[in-house]
């Protein structure tokens, strides 16, 4: 399997997670003039699964070096396996609450109090299980981060089309946050400690993303089934609009997210080794900055906000380069 050895390729391994995590949903700004979310869903769920076997059957299987995809996951323990698998049904109730979150109270509220609290939850979690970096620079870090995603949800409220916050979309938006703070840790506490000399029973980032993923895709029937047919806003939708209503372009598009972001989370768990869970997690949820740059530069989502809109920006993207300086820095101090 392909292992890495240096803090260097790690932090660039994370910045792939980051780039992955904030780009995915792109696919879904292309389909949801014709797709509704939870259709779309299904089709992003299943790029997850095809991915990470794709990734295990290749750079999950080359080499010599630790433990092949197909014979780590004949040894897993029953324990490890639900772990990572409960990783998943975490993290798609988590996924599906801040879209919820979106609809009811608008960007504005959900990606601060959502990403905001999944991020200082996971990093302090991920910290306490495998304590790798200066605390300082690491938290002092986060805090930047945090301070930049305040800033965006300032630069989305100025926004004519943000929406007021409603007692229900601030707490969709909590539940999502501290559910998505704590997805990473049961799948880090499925792995390995060593990839190269890997102990038994437990699994390596490529068996851990499959069934990660399976847990994604499984849950689906029972959360993206309780949100087609019982929508926070909108119109509910049915399985048979999945088959009659889609084409294989919408298709495409749908499994296209899953890729990018499954592509992702696993740079994420193969970097963890060398740059530590809490640092590889901090890292890959700045993704919110490029979901913003997306917003700001290709989707001109801010071409009618108001006068200093631009100096909330500038201070946007300094706070958040800053702080991801300082988590990089904590573990060469």
């Amino acid at each position: 399997m392909l292992i890495i050895d240096s803090y260097v390729v790690a932090v660039g391994l994370c910045l792939i997670t980051m780039l992955c995590w904030g780009s995915w949903a792109n696919t879904l700004k292309l389909a949801s003039k014709e797709w509704p979310f939870p259709l779309y869903y299904w089709d992003y769920s299943l790029g997850l699964v095809l991915t990470s076997v794709l990734l295990g059957l290749t750079i999950g299987s080359v080499g010599t070096e630790g433990r092949g995809f197909l014979a780590d996951l004949a040894q897993a323990d029953a324990a490890m396996l639900r772990s990572a698998f409960l990783g998943g049904v975490v993290f798609n109730i988590a996924n599906l609450l801040i879209v919820a979150a979106i609809d009811v109270a608008g960007m504005a509220v959900a990606f601060p109090v959502a990403i905001g609290l999944a991020l200082v939850i996971g990093v302090v979690v991920n910290y306490l299980a495998t304590p790798l970096g200066d605390p300082i620079l690491l938290f002092g870090g986060v805090a930047l981060v945090v301070a930049a995603i305040l800033v965006d949800a300032r630069v989305y409220a100025k926004l004519p089309s943000a929406k007021g916050a409603t007692a229900r979309g601030l707490i969709l938006s909590a539940l999502s946050g501290v559910l998505m703070g704590f997805f990473y840790r049961f799948v880090a506490a499925s792995m390995v400690s060593s990839f190269r000399t890997p102990e038994e029973g437990r699994l390596t980032p490529y068996s851990a993303m499959l069934v990660f993923t399976l847990g994604v895709f499984l849950s689906n029937f029972v959360w993206n089934s309780f949100f087609m047919y019982k929508p926070v806003s909108g119109n509910r939708t049915s399985y048979g609009e999945y088959l009659s209503k889609g084409n294989p372009r919408l298709h495409l598009i749908g499994i296209l997210g899953g890729v990018i972001w499954c592509f992702g989370m696993t740079m994420s768990l193969i970097a963890a080794e060398q740059a530590g869970f809490a640092i590889s997690y901090g890292l890959g949820q700045g993704a919110t900055m490029v979901a913003a740059a997306w917003g700001v530069f290709i989707w001109k989502e801010f071409a009618d906000a108001p006068a200093g809109t631009g100096r909330l920006i500038t201070a946007m993207f300094v706070l958040f380069i800053v702080g991801l300086g300082m988590i990089v820095g904590a573990r060469l101090a």
